[in-house]
C-alpha cells in the first residue's frame, strides 16, 4: 500500500499562549512544537497498514523549514519517506488543502490519512477538504479502521455517543481520533535511520486565503476564590452562590 499521513506543526499542548506585539498572531518566544496530538494516532495507523499489507508511509507537512523536526520524528517512529511544502506564516484550512492535494496528485496513494483536528487551529476540516479536491471518499473521526479486498473498513464516531461503520473504495482520506490506536515512540534505531533519510523541500504553492486574523486576546483573568466559611453553614452558602451567582445548578 501506498501510504501519505498529512501532519501539522503545532505548539506541545502544554504551551502558554500569549498575542504577540502586532496582536494578530502569537508570541513564539519560549513555546514548543510537536506533531499536532491526533495526527500522531493517523501515522501509528499508517504504520500498522504498512506492517500487515506492505508498502510505503510517506509524511506531508505544509509549514516553514524547522517542520523537518516534526517529519523526521515521523521517520524515526516507522515512516518511510518525507516531504515538506516550504511556506511561513499561519493558512486557513481552505488554503492548507489546496497546497496538500496539489502535492498528493503528483504521488502515489492508496489512502491518505490525517488527524481529525489540529490542537491549535481546531477547524477540522483540512482533511474533507483534501478528500473533495481529490473525488476520493472521506472518512472522519475514525475509532476503527482495516483495509482489505480494495476498500477500507471504517469505524467512526457519530452523534450521541453512536458509532457508524463506512466501506470505502480505495483509495480513500480517513481523518483519525483517539481510541484508534495507541501511537509509538521512535526508538533508537528509528531515530538514527531518521538523521540520513533526506526530507523533500520545496516550495509550497499557497493560493491567497479567504480568513483573516483581525485580533487576538488573552482570555480575561480569572476573579479570585472565594472562603465561605466552615461548618453547615457554609455548606448552605456554597450552595447559594453556585445557584444564584455561578449559576451552574
Amino acid at each position: 500500500m501506498e501510504i501519505i499521513v498529512c501532519i501539522r506543526r503545532a505548539p506541545t499542548t502544554d504551551a502558554r499562549i500569549k498575542p504577540g506585539a502586532d496582536g494578530k498572531s502569537y508570541d513564539p518566544a519560549g513555546v514548543n512544537y510537536d506533531i499536532s496530538e491526533y495526527d500522531k494516532f493517523a501515522i501509528e495507523a499508517a504504520i500498522q497498514l504498512k506492517e500487515k499489507h506492505g508498502g510505503k508511509v510517506t509524511v506531508l507537512s505544509l509549514g516553514p523549514t524547522d517542520t523537518t523536526k516534526e517529519l523526521r520524528t515521523a521517520i524515526a517512529t516507522g515512516c518511510d519517506a518525507a516531504a515538506l511544502l516550504v511556506s511561513t506564516g499561519n493558512h486557513d484550512s481552505w488554503t492548507t488543502a489546496q497546497a496538500l492535494a496539489a502535492k498528493i496528485k503528483s504521488l502515489p496513494h492508496d489512502m491518505v490519512l490525517f488527524g481529525w483536528n489540529s490542537v491549535d487551529a481546531q477547524s477540522s476540516a483540512t482533511g474533507q477538504m483534501v478528500a473533495e479536491l481529490l473525488g476520493l471518499p472521506c472518512a472522519t473521526v475514525a475509532v476503527g479502521l482495516e483495509v482489505a479486498g480494495g476498500a477500507a473498513a471504517v469505524e467512526r464516531l457519530a452523534a450521541g455517543g453512536n458509532r457508524e461503520k463506512l466501506s470505502l473504495k480505495l483509495p480513500c482520506v480517513v481523518t483519525c481520533q483517539k481510541g484508534l490506536n495507541k501511537p509509538r515512540q521512535p526508538n533508537l534505531t528509528g531515530i538514527m535511520a531518521a538523521k540520513k533519510t533526506p526530507v523533500e523541500e520545496t516550495p509550497a504553492q499557497v493560493p491567497a486565503g479567504g480568513v483573516a486574523t483581525l485580533r487576538l486576546d488573552p482570555p480575561p483573568p480569572r476573579p479570585a476564590g472565594k472562603i465561605v466559611g466552615k461548618g453547615p453553614e457554609a455548606a448552605k452558602a456554597l450552595v447559594g452562590l453556585l445557584r444564584n451567582e455561578a449559576k451552574v445548578i
